[in-house]
């Protein structure tokens, strides 16, 4: 243990079975090891340790990762948390003198210094997934720059579009989840050791030098505040279940479009499954489960933040919390991210489908928009369009099937031209000025995205040595 000495008794089993950590925090045991590693050779510096003390406790630390790399590290009943188990496994190595490891050092700023490793590693793999992803998107994107498909907005048929310009929506999502990812981990990367239990340390311990040595950009400005910020893990689960949520989205068009109804996608059979009743039965569970998990990322999220908004100053055993939301919302988005990649890359996008499914009231914006070339104003030649729309339904029949008197009945700017405007392909070819669906702009648009890609930073884990 590493207390106790002022208590007459010891932690009752239950209280152990509540308060003890290790079952989860043992997850970084590396970033522990690694601090502790730099905490000892900053007491040398301070004149706590001489150079023999510091380079004995250095390799009993090596030696104790080398255990757990290696699978042979053995917990015991003693061992509270990862701290603990560290330590007390050093002392078995190393003799007493691992127990001036801890001078001027609190769990309290030791796990803050771990969960910022571990968080800045974690964010580095989710932004190399996101990567493979948006990649993936490129690449299928690419395959339909012209592939006409309807869109919709209120998921009622609104205007055609190209399944290109659909696909390169969610690269942007992706996006700007990876530049959230980064801008977190600016604030991520700031060192909180040295900082104590809570008023600091008493022994000249140089900061500055213990944050670089550990890759950190910077140290913590307040005691008090170092040791229970966790902005840095609120941020990355919203981060997270931001990535939940555009992956939801996709998801759920993904699901609406394979559904025969439509027919729009088939899914590949190694990213469907079955029914063990219905044998026709193709169902896109892994899309349903990439929407359902979403909301168990939103409530981590929403956990943390309840936790931490009744919290009095410095630490508290509540952050304990913390960690448990990380380690499930980082598991799930790893194991999520590689099978939407995989079905985005194996996707099979029906173009007949997708073309039937156009209809030409779907071009009552074009409509308008002609009359507005002929020098209507707008808000006049939508209220005409919609009567043409109302027109051709009582009439049963098409847009196109409407005769020019009937259109000239509505307006005289009608001429017999009128009739191009019914070209789903001309209609998505007018609209590429930046960022529209024309096959232009969805080319532009594709290589804006591959020099995102190629300039994206990215976020750099620190490396732990």
């Amino acid at each position: 243990m590493l207390w106790g000495g002022a208590f007459s008794e010891p932690s009752d089993a239950d209280l152990r079975a509540l308060q003890d950590s290790i079952s989860f925090d043992k997850r970084f045991y590396k970033q522990d090891i690694i601090g502790s590693i730099a905490y000892a050779r900053a007491i040398a510096a301070a004149g706590i340790l001489t150079d023999d003390e510091a380079a004995t406790i250095v390799d009993g630390l090596r030696l104790v990762l080398k255990e757990f790399e290696g699978g042979t590290f053995e917990l015991k009943d003693g061992d509270e948390d990862i701290h603990t188990a560290v330590e007390r496994r050093l002392t078995e190595l190393v003799g007493s003198v691992g127990g001036k490891l801890h001078t001027g050092r609190s769990r309290n700023d030791q796990v803050a210094t771990d969960f910022r490793l571990w968080v800045l590693e974690a964010m580095a793999q989710v932004d190399a997934l996101l990567a493979d992803t948006q990649t993936a998107i490129i690449e299928k994107a690419s395959e339909h720059v012209e592939t006409l498909m309807p869109g919709y907005t209120h998921m009622q048929p609104a205007q055609p579009i190209t399944a290109g310009h659909w696909l390169m929506s969610f690269f942007w999502m992706l996006s700007r989840d990876r530049d959230r990812l980064s801008d977190i981990a600016k604030r991520a990367a700031v060192s909180p050791l040295g900082s104590g239990a809570l008023a600091g340390t008493p022994f000249d311990v140089d900061r500055s030098l213990l944050a670089q040595e550990l890759g950190f950009h910077a140290f913590t400005q307040n005691s008090l505040d170092g040791v229970s910020d966790r902005d840095f893990v609120a941020e990355f689960l919203f981060a997270l279940a931001l990535v939940g949520t555009h992956l939801s989205r996709l998801a759920e068009d993904v699901i609406i479009y394979s559904n025969p109804l439509f027919g729009y996608i088939t899914l590949n059979d190694r990213y469907s499954t079955g029914s063990s009743i219905m044998p026709q039965k193709r169902n896109a569970d892994p899309m349903e489960l990439a929407r359902g998990k979403a909301g168990r990322l939103i409530g981590n999220l929403t956990g943390l933040l309840a936790t931490l908004k009744g919290l009095p100053s410095s630490y508290d055993k509540d952050l304990q919390e913390d960690k448990e939301a990380v380690f499930d919302s980082v598991d799930n988005v790893v194991l999520l991210l590689p099978v939407v990649t995989a079905i985005i890359k194996t996707l099979h996008l029906n173009p007949d489908k997708l073309k039937a499914a156009l209809g030409e009231d779907m071009l009552a914006t074009d409509l308008a928009d002609y009359l507005v070339r002929k020098g209507l104003p707008f808000r006049q030649a939508h209220h005409i369009s919609g009567q043409a729309v109302r027109m051709a339904a009582d009439q049963g029949t098409a847009l196109s099937g409407l005769s020019l008197e009937s259109y000239q009945e509505l307006s005289d700017l009608f001429t017999a031209d009128v009739m191009n405007v019914f070209d789903f392909g001309a209609s998505v070819a007018k609209r590429k000025a930046a960022g529209g669906t024309a096959p232009e702009a969805v080319r532009q648009q594709i290589e804006t995205a591959k020099n995102w890609l190629a300039q994206h930073q990215g976020v750099h884990s620190i490396q732990l040595k």
